[in-house]
Order: structure tokens, then C-alpha cells, then sequence
């Protein structure tokens, strides 16, 4: 009887990842492997993180046109440049929003320096601020951003606030998460956990929302990488200073943050609040195309795997990419490859000690084909490079909070803006360049001097991508 059970277990769930939607293979023989190798914890593991089951409230996330504000709604097919256009339209098949213009923006110089103009526009906020992030720590900074708000709050500002319930665990069991609740701050916990169990009924317990948002008064609005929090990151002290890459910016786009925001304020709360996105705007100024591009669970499969080789693809002279984490699938590993091969001059820059030993395995179990086809590799020597930028040919720029990984792409709610300026666009490149100019290049070299069990435990570690 105990010989049939096992046989059910291991024989009932390989045929449910077989049958399960949208598995690459490489991901079905992975699980099949690890169930049939260690089955009651293959089994307990699969149930925990194997399958992404999005909830009704996910699928209200993607505006549709009913739901977006008619000034951001068309542009003109003939006003967006060819070498731009590839890219605004996967953006808009994702996410549902167009590239609008009339925007203005600007690259902040380092942390310390965001977390001060966030306070700054909080400060002088008259209406509202909404803020998201996935870390939010009580720390320097992190209690800047505390006081901010509850200032705000006191005197009459609509403060609304949304942590990751994961990624903000400790923040939102101290006492500066009650004591904004107390001066007025409307708070909100996405994707809580609660009971394990009941948890794992409902999906993967690892759908987080990595999102970082801030809309002031439908004014203003912040796009990068950062956390809410000092870049010496107490919880992972080790590998600081934290690098990150954050823009500022005003015009219309700033209103598709806001519905970005406020969709998930109504899946959080079920507030709806949508309207504030909709409230009439002053005539835009001249200004550069931008697109919000909003990815989750509850997006066609490979959505950001797409929007990334789009772009790898839509490079004719140069394409840099900073990214903490590179675990590509096969679709997009072979777009950077291609890059390189036609001529185009492809920089990749990781960290050279990445805060998970395990995605840096898998990240260089890659270094040897990018390598042949001639990508530079380049790892960064002067903290974790935290900064998810993507630069084409000194002109377009994707910016935002996904990276280049599979919990981006198949399971991270995250955002992203896609634009096209060559100023704002220059100053990120001579960031980037900043960021190379601190590496170390990875020659082909350094590869070949990699002892036969690194090249094991990295290549190890990319097979069992698929499965983490």
C-alpha cells in the first residue's frame, strides 16, 4: 500500500507539471527530476512554488480602454520614431498603456540623494502621495520617508502606502508602521501571506510584489531600482553600498504610474480610487516619449523575456545592460547573443559578488557562450549593483525594478518605464559607464582558468533554475 501511495505521488504530479500551461521543457524535466529524486519534499515544494495560480483580484490589475483616462490613451503611430516603435508596442501589448509625450525627467545621483527628493516632494505635497516599495527598512532613510508621510499626513495630505507583506516582513511589525497608521497614513500589505497552509492552497507563497512607485499629487512620479532604504542595507550588510538608478519625472506618464498604483491600492484594499488617474491635466509641455510597463503573474507568458528582446533586437550600435541578476531563459539569452553577433556593441554588467551565491553560479554558468558570440562582460567591484537599466543606441531607456531573472519574469509583480530621450537617455549611459569603469572585465581567459568543479556547481546551479 505504502509502494502505491509513493508511485501516486511521484506519477500523479510529474503528469500536472506536464500538463500545466506555459512550462518551458527545460522547467518540466526540472521539476519531474527533483519530485521523482526526493518525493514527499519534491511533492511539499512543487504544491509551495511550482505553479502561478493568480487570484481574481491579480486579473484586475491590466487596464483596459474603458479604464484608462482619454488623454493618455492614443499616440499618433506617425509621432513615435522607427527606432522606438518595436518597443512601445510590446510595452503596450503587456501592460495596456501607449507612449505619451510631454515628459520631462531627470537621473538622481545616487541614493541618499533619491530618498532626499522623495522627502522634498513629500514635503511640499498638497493633495496626495502614494508610495509602493518591496524593502522598506527602518532605517536613515527608510525613517526620513516615515517622518515625511506622517508630516503629510498631519496636515491634510492623503498619504497612501503599500509594502510587500515578504520583502518589508520586520517594517511592518515595528513600531513606525502603527505609528504612521496612528498619524493618518492609509496602509496596505500586498500579497500577505497568513497561514502557510491556506497560502499554499491559493498558489506560489513567492509572488511578491517587487514594485517601486512613488505619485505625488498626479504631478510627480520616481522610477528606478531603489528600496526604501539606506544603500548600506542593514539586513544584507556585507555586500553594500547597494547601487541603484532612479529618474524623476513629470508629464503625462506620471498618470499611468498613478493607475499602476492605484490598481494595486484596489487589489490590496479594495478601494477603488482609479479616478484620481483621471482628473484633468494642464497641457502637456514638449517633452520626451515615456511609457509605464507594469508585468506580473497575470500577463501573457514570457511577457518580460519579450520586452527585453525586443529591445536587444531593436539596437543597431549599442546596447548596456546593468542588471543584479542574469538567469535567462533560452529565448532571451540567445536575443543578447544575437546583439552581439550583428555588430552591435553589447556590454553586460552583473556584480561581481552577487547576495545570492546561487544566482551568481547560474549567471556564470552563461559567461561562456556570451563570451563567443561577443558580449563584454563586465563585473562591478564597488558594492551590489542594484541598478536595472537598459540603454539602446544612446536613445532609449528602460528603467525600473525587474531583472533580468525568472522571478521577474514568470512571477515578480514589477515596473518598468520605457523611454526615449537622448539627454535623459546619455546621462544614464555615462552612469552605466561609471559602473564598467569600476569592474572587472571577464575575458574568455578567465573562463578557461575556472576549475573543473566551479564550472559543476555553476552549471548545476543553471539546471536547477528553472525550479527556483
Amino acid at each position: 500500500m505504502w509502494l502505491i501511495i509513493h508511485f501516486l505521488i511521484i506519477t500523479g504530479l510529474s503528469v500536472r507539471v506536464l500538463l500545466r500551461l506555459h512550462r518551458d521543457p527545460a522547467s518540466r524535466v526540472a521539476w519531474i527530476l527533483f519530485i521523482m529524486a526526493l518525493p514527499y519534499i519534491g511533492a511539499l515544494t512543487y504544491l509551495m512554488l511550482g505553479e502561478v495560480r493568480p487570484n481574481k483580484g491579480l486579473v484586475r490589475k491590466k487596464p483596459s480602454d474603458n479604464t484608462l483616462p482619454s488623454f493618455f490613451k492614443q499616440t499618433p503611430s506617425d509621432n513615435i520614431p522607427v527606432i522606438s516603435s518595436a518597443g512601445f508596442s510590446m510595452g503596450k501589448s503587456i501592460s495596456g498603456f501607449n507612449p505619451v509625450g510631454g515628459n520631462s525627467g531627470y537621473l538622481l545621483e545616487n541614493s541618499n540623494a533619491t530618498i532626499n527628493a522623495i522627502v522634498s516632494d513629500i514635503d511640499a505635497a498638497r493633495e496626495h502621495v502614494h508610495l509602493l516599495f518591496y524593502i522598506w527598512l527602518a532605517d536613515t532613510n527608510g525613517l526620513k520617508v516615515v517622518d515625511a508621510l506622517i508630516r503629510a499626513a498631519q496636515r491634510g495630505v492623503t498619504c497612501r502606502a503599500i509594502v510587500d507583506d515578504l520583502g518589508s516582513r520586520n517594517f511592518i511589525r515595528s513600531e513606525h508602521w502603527m505609528a504612521m497608521s496612528n498619524a493618518g497614513v492609509q496602509l496596505a500589505r500586498a500579497q500577505p501571506i497568513g497561514n502557510i497552509m491556506i497560502r499554499i492552497l491559493k498558489g506560489r507563497v513567492d509572488i511578491r510584489n517587487h514594485r517601486k512607485i512613488v505619485v505625488i499629487d498626479n504631478r510627480i512620479t520616481y522610477c528606478g531600482s531603489q528600496n526604501c532604504a539606506d544603500p548600506e542595507f542593514a539586513v544584507k550588510a556585507k555586500y553594500a553600498p547597494w547601487v541603484d538608478a532612479v529618474i524623476r519625472l513629470e508629464g503625462p506618464i506620471v498618470r499611468q504610474n498613478q493607475h499602476l498604483f492605484l490598481t494595486d491600492w484596489l487589489t490590496c484594499t479594495n478601494e477603488d480610487c482609479r479616478e484620481l488617474a483621471q482628473y484633468p491635466m494642464t497641457p502637456a509641455e514638449p517633452g520626451f516619449l515615456a511609457q509605464v510597463i507594469g508585468t506580473g503573474p497575470e500577463n501573457h507568458y514570457s511577457a518580460t523575456p519579450a520586452l527585453f528582446a525586443t529591445l536587444m533586437f531593436s539596437a543597431r550600435k549599442q546596447l548596456i545592460i546593468t542588471t543584479p541578476y542574469y538567469v535567462p531563459d533560452d529565448f532571451m539569452q540567445a536575443a543578447l547573443c544575437s546583439s552581439a553577433r550583428r555588430g552591435v556593441a553589447t556590454s553586460l554588467v552583473l556584480p561581481a559578488r552577487n547576495d545570492s551565491w546561487f544566482v551568481g553560479a547560474a549567471s556564470r554558468s552563461h559567461y561562456q557562450e556570451l563570451l563567443e558570440a561577443g558580449v563584454h562582460i563586465h563585473e562591478y567591484t564597488g558594492g551590489l549593483l542594484h541598478a536595472k537599466t537598459l540603454t539602446v543606441d544612446g536613445e532609449i531607456t528602460l528603467i525600473g525594478s525587474a531583472n533580468m531573472d525568472r522571478r521577474s519574469f514568470e512571477l515578480n509583480f514589477e515596473n518598468n518605464i520605457l523611454l526615449q530621450d537622448k539627454d535623459l537617455t546619455q546621462a544614464i549611459c555615462r552612469r552605466q559607464e561609471e559602473y564598467i569603469a569600476q569592474s572587472n572585465p571577464v575575458s574568455q581567459a578567465d573562463v578557461d582558468a575556472w576549475s573543473l568543479p566551479y564550472q559543476l556547481r555553476n552549471n548545476v546551479m543553471a539546471i536547477l533554475s528553472p525550479v527556483l
